[in-house]
């Protein structure tokens, strides 16, 4: 009888320190966050849990150098480099309570016990991304590259003028 005893305290021990792990780990995941500033420092951007957008800031600058298609498209690049970043602190996380040959990105976009056929595009199943986004290129609207005025400034020109 005491050994089945000493069994089942071990195994309430064991019960015990992985719930109090789990509990840490989730602490850790309810605090992820991921900062990112684009090259040029006038976007910044902060992510929460999940990658939500949680704070953006644009510099007075940011309106003089970018016209809105180019400052539109450096908040999303700026954005995803954010969320890139709180999805490898998500991983980190989750590395330390799963097993060594699980990856956690996988298991964060729902993949981990799949096969590669099973959500490949075409399949029917489907995954979410929850890590890099693709970048696009910057494309300049000035032909020779050499135009040196804000397109705010340019706008505020017409309109006094008209």
């Amino acid at each position: 009888m005491d050994d089945h005893r000493a069994q089942v305290e071990e195994l309430l021990a064991d019960y015990r320190r992985s719930r109090e792990q789990l509990v840490t780990v989730q602490r850790e995941l309810a605090a992820v966050s991921g900062h990112a500033s684009s090259p040029d420092g006038t976007v910044e951007a902060t992510v929460g849990t999940g990658g939500k957008l949680v704070g953006l800031e644009l510099s007075e600058m940011a309106y003089r150098r970018h016209r809105p298609e180019q400052l539109a498209e450096l908040i999303v690049r700026t954005v995803a480099a954010a969320a890139a970043s709180a999805a490898e602190e998500t991983y980190q996380a989750l590395s330390t309570v799963l097993p060594t040959a699980t990856d956690p990105a996988a298991l964060v976009a729902g993949t981990a016990d799949l096969r590669p056929s099973e959500y490949e595009a075409g399949s029917e199943y489907e995954t979410v991304d929850l890590g890099q986004q693709p970048v696009r290129r910057r494309v300049d609207d000035d032909e020779d590259n050499e135009q040196r005025e804000s397109w705010l400034d340019s706008e505020l020109i017409n309109r006094r003028v008209r």
